[in-house]
């Protein structure tokens, strides 16, 4: 049985979600501030943390961070009343992995729940056939999930990882937006490209921006092209 933490102060939402969850046939805990969330997050083995951004103790923002400065690359589905570009790019930023705003439905939350449970399953499948791919500096290890340039490696989110990859298997050649949202988000998507924009920033800041080069490469138009040699 797969364990969900939620992480939520609402005392209407957050019952209803175990309760919803738990007839799906996953094991929920539910916790009501953001220093209980972070520590549960922490210690125990959780399949996918669904995280409220505005609670007391510590907000969402600053939960997701600490996660990923320590490490957990336990997907993390965020859940907000706020509802703007701005908003999300934020939550993307601290390592969030999905973003969805308050109300919602059932139906979609569940649907985003199972996405990240196959991308993070695929993530840590069989290491037998290992493959590291290349491009210049970077590069990543489709089996072990690490990715890196040169001797320093990054923490990337679940979503980033399946984005970097994407573009690394034809390094030098345009990849398309709609190829991306093919390969990197799950089919029951139906928003547009424009979150692959929002993703493609996020991961410019953590595999260029800290080493002052320019590896991906926007194809006005049509998509990115990840350079072999990263350009100043």
């Amino acid at each position: 049985m797969e364990g969900i933490l939620v992480v939520e102060d609402d005392p209407q939402l957050g019952p209803a979600l175990r309760r919803g969850l738990t007839a799906e046939g996953y094991r929920v805990e539910l916790v009501r501030d953001g220093t209980t969330g972070l520590e549960r997050a922490l210690t125990d083995d959780h399949a996918v943390i669904v995280l409220d951004i505005m609670l007391p103790g510590l907000n969402g923002y600053r939960i997701c961070s600490a996660l990923r400065a320590a490490g957990l690359d336990t997907p993390v589905l965020m859940l907000t009343a706020k509802d703007g570009e701005y908003d999300e790019a934020e939550g993307l930023d601290t390592g969030a992995d999905d973003y969805l705003v308050k109300p919602f439905s059932s139906v979609v939350l569940l649907a985003r729940l199972r996405a990240l449970l196959r991308r993070s399953a695929t993530a840590t499948t069989s290491r037998s056939s290992r493959s590291v791919l290349r491009a210049g500096e970077l590069w990543a290890d489709v089996t072990l999930r690490r990715a890196g340039r040169g001797t320093t490696e990054f923490a990337l989110t679940p979503k980033e990882f399946a984005l970097l990859t994407c573009l690394l298997r034809t390094p030098d050649h345009p990849v398309s937006k709609e190829t991306i949202l093919d390969e990197v988000w799950d089919p029951a998507y139906t928003g547009g490209t424009a979150i692959v924009e929002v993703y493609i920033s996020a991961l410019r800041k953590k595999i260029d921006a800290p080493f002052r080069t320019h590896s991906i490469e926007t194809v006005r138009g049509y998509g990115y092209r990840l350079t072999l040699r990263d350009q100043p």
